[in-house]
């Protein structure tokens, strides 16, 4: 039973880093980084926290601000220490969160 519980524990901190995400918007196009869809990979184990980030062109101006903010509302979030990564792939708008293109009338 302390399994399924620990589990549920996860999946609601996993939720509630996503959601405080919400507050860190990019700049230059004024979306948050939830609705871009550029956090590929949340990890929050008991002892810290691992993201995994794209971000929208390989040399966004705001990419270290966008990471560094990601990185402290995560810690702040969950308590733990938090390392963050630069994914590999490539951002296109389909990775964005249902229904957040139709702001830029692409879907």
């Amino acid at each position: 039973m302390s399994d399924a519980a620990s589990d549920n524990n996860t999946g609601t901190k996993e939720d509630q880093v996503r959601e405080a995400l919400r507050q860190v918007y990019d700049p230059e196009i004024g979306m948050n980084v939830i609705e871009l869809g550029l956090i590929r990979k949340l990890e929050i184990g008991q002892q810290n926290a691992h993201i995994v980030m794209i971000l929208t062109t390989p040399f966004c101006p705001y990419g270290p601000q966008l990471m560094e903010q990601v990185r402290w509302v995560t810690q702040k979030e969950t308590g733990l220490p938090t390392t963050i990564e630069l994914g590999s792939e490539m951002w296109d708008p389909t990775m964005m969160e249902e229904g957040a293109g139709g702001d830029w009338g692409l879907f």
